[in-house]
């Protein structure tokens, strides 16, 4: 599975070029270090795989190459950052 960066979002496409999951990440208005992980879709057909999971480490591994942190207002990945605080405070805009 091959993920792609669109401006400020992390997709999945599929060969027809529909979007079959993504995580949303604008720019913090108060603060250019850090972005706003504020949507995660992923489609019917494709739940239950961990997509979320794994769309959400590949923003925190971008958001770490490029020093910025994530504030969370998805309710996903609210859920996440509070479920395994070792695996994100280190990134996390509120720590």
């Amino acid at each position: 599975m091959e993920f792609k960066r669109e401006g400020n979002a992390i997709v999945y496409r599929d060969e027809t070029d529909k979007l079959l999951a993504e995580i949303t990440f604008p720019p913090s208005s108060s603060n250019d270090q850090v972005v706003v992980a504020d949507h995660t879709f992923t489609d019917p057909v494709l739940r239950g795989q961990g997509i979320a999971g794994k769309l959400l480490d590949e923003l925190v591994s971008e958001m770490d190459k490029e020093g910025k942190k994530i504030k969370a207002t998805c309710p996903y990945v609210v859920r996440k950052f509070k479920e395994e605080p070792e695996k994100y405070d280190f990134i996390n805009a509120d720590k």
